[in-house]
């Protein structure tokens, strides 16, 4: 797997896995405005089983600092009881749009879990350890990342827990 190319744009998520020495590949795609199921588009888009690509979800918690991110395969849903226990706490909702936006610094539909505004405690869910990489948001619609479960536990500080429901 390649770093980016020179074409691929810069995002806060390309600029931080560049600052870290992670590898990573690109992935962009046109996305349809009209599409509001960001992570679905981007699987059937890229032509890549919905499993490996993973959706990022901002929730607010009971848990110490408040707020936490659940990242979780397209074609599943996130399970906010197990989410929560796994960042310290017994109760998440998902956390309102603006406040997703205004706190991470991307706009919905395009949020990564690497490089946000504000870092938050990270769950990954553990149905990433059966892929060799994954992808997840790069930053903006219609442009993913690659990269190996390990690294995005590495750059964002976060840990593997099963946080999914099918």
């Amino acid at each position: 797997m390649a770093k980016k190319t020179p074409a691929a744009p810069t995002t806060a998520a390309t600029a931080a896995l560049d600052r870290a020495g992670i590898s990573f590949a690109v992935h962009g795609y046109e996305h349809d405005a009209k599409v509001t199921g960001y992570g679905a588009e981007a699987a059937q888009k890229l032509s890549i089983e919905a499993a490996r690509v993973f959706k990022t979800l901002m929730v607010a918690t009971d848990a110490p600092g408040g707020f936490g991110i659940g990242i979780v395969p397209v074609d599943a849903m996130l399970d906010l009881k197990a989410l929560a226990a796994a960042l310290g706490g017994k109760k998440a909702e998902l956390a309102d749009p603006k406040t997703a936006e205004r706190k991470s610094g991307y706009v919905v539909g395009g949020i990564s879990p690497i490089g946000q505004r504000t870092p938050l405690p990270t769950v990954l869910d553990a149905s990433a350890q059966a892929f060799e990489t994954i992808l997840v948001s790069g930053g903006r619609r219609g442009f993913d990342l690659e990269l190996a479960p390990a690294d995005l536990l590495a750059v964002t500080g976060g840990k593997l827990a099963g946080i999914r429901r099918t």
